[in-house]
């Protein structure tokens, strides 16, 4: 692959994004391939991001947790993820993240596509703002419903014959990096919770405050430890079903990116921020305004 450094592009490279998660580091389908690395305010991203086509559409792809599997979900740049992807012009993100299942009809080789989120981290700075510059996202819906609906008619188009996509459910993101104990398992059934994940907070925070639209495909690997005749969780166990999963969410993410690219639909992030802004740029100092040059509306 060619390296490119890139620091601002005045047009943008792509408007689609994948961010892989655990098992997906590349995207077998993807051809023409072009890495960039991008410098932001907010420091490197995971790694390089590597521009190529797929089924004919320009997307940009990243690994979250860099290739090697080098990064905790703590140590994951968010903030340097997501504005190098704004940077290059993204509007669209497909999230794909491992999770464990919270619900006895959410099986592993299962997929889901959340619509609700609770944030449970604790660690990790969850905004581009501060410093000069206040701006309040409403994330009454935190997942893209557009983008959340094209994933789902992706699936069905893919023709997946194992295991099944479910919509409308609730994914919880705690701290990791170690599983949750069987308490906390059983306390976040209580809370309604369908799936749990590590990464997707504050991924998506992010993302709205950059006014991007973003979705999850979920791939469950496993039980958590709620489930009295299940096998608790390990990660040997979640890497082996999620292996068998990666190969089945690619298809699904090459059907959503064609539908994304025939049909380009309107977000509700597309304009959270100009809704969201508090000070106004002209009150900004010029080191604000350089640092949130990508995000500014």
């Amino acid at each position: 692959m060619t390296l490119t450094t890139i620091e601002n592009m005045a047009q943008p490279s792509a408007d689609i994004a994948i961010i892989g998660g655990s098992g997906l580091y590349q995207m077998q389908a993807l051809t023409n391939k072009r890495s960039v690395t991008i410098q932001t305010p907010y420091g490197n991203p995971s790694d390089d991001i590597v521009l190529g086509d797929l089924e004919g559409v320009t997307v940009a792809f990243l690994t979250r947790h860099g290739q090697g599997h080098r990064l905790t979900p703590s140590e994951v740049p968010y903030r340097a993820n997501i504005y190098a992807l704004k940077s290059l012009g993204v509007r669209y993100v497909i999230s794909v993240s491992a999770v464990g299942s919270l619900q006895e009809n959410l099986k592993p080789l299962d997929m889901v596509v959340p619509d609700q989120m609770i944030d449970m981290t604790k660690q990790r700075v969850s905004t581009f703002f501060g410093d000069g510059a206040v701006a309040h996202v409403s994330m009454a819906d935190p997942l893209c419903p557009a983008l959340a609906d094209i994933l789902m008619r992706a699936y069905d188009k893919a023709d997946i014959s194992e295991g099944h996509c479910h919509s409308k459910a609730t994914y919880v993101c705690i701290e990791g990096p170690q599983f949750s104990t069987r308490a906390e398992s059983h306390w976040y059934r209580q809370m309604q919770a369908d799936i749990i994940g590590m990464t997707n907070m504050p991924e998506a925070k992010l993302a709205r405050e950059a006014s991007i639209a973003y979705a999850t495909l979920a791939l469950v690997t496993d039980f958590d430890c709620w489930h009295p005749h299940e096998e608790a969780v390990s990660a040997d166990y979640a890497v082996q079903n999620l292996m068998k999963n990666a190969e089945n969410a690619q298809k699904v993410i090459e059907q959503a990116v064609a539908l994304v690219a025939t049909e380009m639909p309107e977000s509700i992030a597309h304009n959270a921020l100009a809704q969201a802004l508090v000070t106004p740029i002209e009150a900004m100092d010029e080191q604000t305004t350089a640092r949130l040059s990508a995000l500014l509306p």
